[in-house]
């Protein structure tokens, strides 16, 4: 398999320090060959400045599984990141803009055999004129761009002990209202079934959809929606062959005994699904990106500019992200393979 392609992240964050952490501990957690898509000074400065010995060899692509034994691999870009550990500037967000745009190509030119992003500061990156929500949304308009396809990413938060996608993803909460429809959820259900199937190997997929509501609606004594929306989402998937149940009242689907019962859990927006995945897995949590013609995943954590520069990081997300993107891409290849 391809190298994975590691995104720089916020350069002011904790993502250049937990890739070089990661990089020394690749015997100890038998971490896939990966590169770090940004610059070979900038991350030799920041190595120096956490007193790590880290060597870093700026490669091409195709040169980085080799390298990975015995330096850190970098794959150049062409914006050169300035930002001091917990400061970010006005070289912030070019870098990490490109550090992402040239992951995705790489990938999709078959140099990476995934990507792996660092997390970004989307306040730094609004301010530049970013114009996408998020990572995700941003991911699906560079396919578009390169392959003229349009697409639906979807967001799976994953751990061994708790899989979630929120179906509404980084909208205020007065708008979930308006946005939500059954379309979206069968939408989202249909994706989330053939990727986990496909890219996760189970081979029929248990869905479980929460409510919006408290209770599921209570029969529309608290809402019509769960009635009116939800439900019929479900109904069509179950027409479709798609395991599925719902609408499930939030708060019970998240207990020990109920996540025994599912694969995935749908919830209808944001914190309905990162609160319970971020209280049992905070450390270790790996956010999937579905929907798309390559595996993406990231840790499920922020920029951390409190602990940037400082060696304290937690590395264990990201040590994580790149297991299961290994992983995933594994199962990719494979069924590319066996496809007749």
């Amino acid at each position: 398999m391809q190298p994975l392609a590691l995104t720089l992240g916020e350069p002011a964050g904790i993502g250049p320090d937990l890739a070089l952490a990661v990089w020394r501990r690749r015997a100890e957690y038998g971490i896939p060959a990966f590169y770090v898509v940004g610059d070979g000074d900038f991350l030799r400065r920041r190595a120096d400045a956490l007193g790590l010995e880290v060597p870093v060899a700026e490669v091409a692509p195709e040169r980085a599984a080799t390298a990975f034994s015995t330096a850190l691999p970098v794959v150049a870009i062409a914006a050169k990141p300035n930002a001091a550990p917990g400061r970010p500037d006005q070289s912030s967000a070019p870098a990490a803009i490109a550090s992402i745009r040239r992951a995705v190509a790489d990938v999709l030119a078959g140099h990476a055999g995934a990507v792996v992003t660092n997390p970004i500061a989307k306040n730094v990156l609004y301010q530049s004129g970013f114009a996408e929500p998020g990572h995700t949304e941003f991911l699906a308009r560079l396919v578009q761009e390169a392959t003229g396809k349009m697409l639906r990413p979807v967001m799976l938060l994953w751990a061994p002990e708790l899989a979630v996608v929120p179906v509404t993803i980084h909208l205020p909460l007065r708008e979930i209202f308006a946005r939500l429809s059954a379309e979206l959820i069968a939408d989202t259900g249909r994706i989330v079934a053939r990727d986990l199937r496909t890219r996760f190997r189970i081979a029929r997929p248990r869905l479980a959809i929460a409510g919006l509501n408290p209770h599921a609606g209570e029969q529309g004594t608290l809402g019509e929606e769960d009635r009116a929306i939800v439900a019929p989402a479900v109904a069509r998937l179950a027409a479709e062959g798609i395991n599925v149940r719902g609408p499930v009242p939030a708060d019970s689907l998240f207990h020990e005994t109920a996540r025994a019962g599912y694969d995935a859990a749908l919830c209808m927006y944001h914190d309905q699904a990162l609160i319970p995945i971020k209280t049992l897995a905070f450390d270790h949590a790996v956010n999937v990106t579905l929907g798309l013609p390559f595996v993406r995943t990231s840790p499920d954590h922020g920029t951390a500019f409190d602990i940037a520069g400082t060696g304290k990081a937690d590395p264990k997300s990201l040590i994580a992200a790149l297991q299961l993107a290994a992983r995933l891409a594994a199962a990719d290849n494979t069924a590319l393979q066996t496809t007749p």
